[in-house]
């Protein structure tokens, strides 16, 4: 059964996201907290493109990036789905040759968490 992508919904889940655990690398910010409901079968990740990262059509490219890439670490890598995940985008995910590199970042930052 393949698993669902969830966006977070609420002001409350993101500042709870906030005071958890923190990476950062060149490409993005993730933080991820435990959930409180257990064997979720939906991986709970909010994908952020602040306004700083260009129009409308930059932010969107950039989400569409980030989901792409995140829906093959569920694939190839079992992620924690115990957890819920918030990316804030950096400028360098924007880049137009850098999306292989991009995942492998995402695949080793998932990694740590596990």
């Amino acid at each position: 059964m393949k698993s669902k992508i969830v966006a977070l919904k609420n002001n409350e889940d993101f500042k709870s996201l906030l005071k958890g655990r923190k990476l950062s690398n060149k490409y993005f910010i993730m933080f991820y907290k435990k959930l409180l409901k257990k064997k979720s079968k939906n991986l709970n990740i909010s994908i952020v493109a602040k306004k700083k990262l260009g129009n409308a059509v930059k932010r969107n490219f950039c989400k569409r990036r980030f989901k792409s890439a995140i829906n093959e670490a569920v694939e190839k890598i079992s992620l924690n789905f115990n957890y819920s995940y918030l990316i804030l985008a950096k400028d360098n995910a924007l880049k137009k040759d850098s999306f292989e590199d991009l995942k492998k970042t995402i695949f080793s930052e998932f990694n740590k968490v596990r």
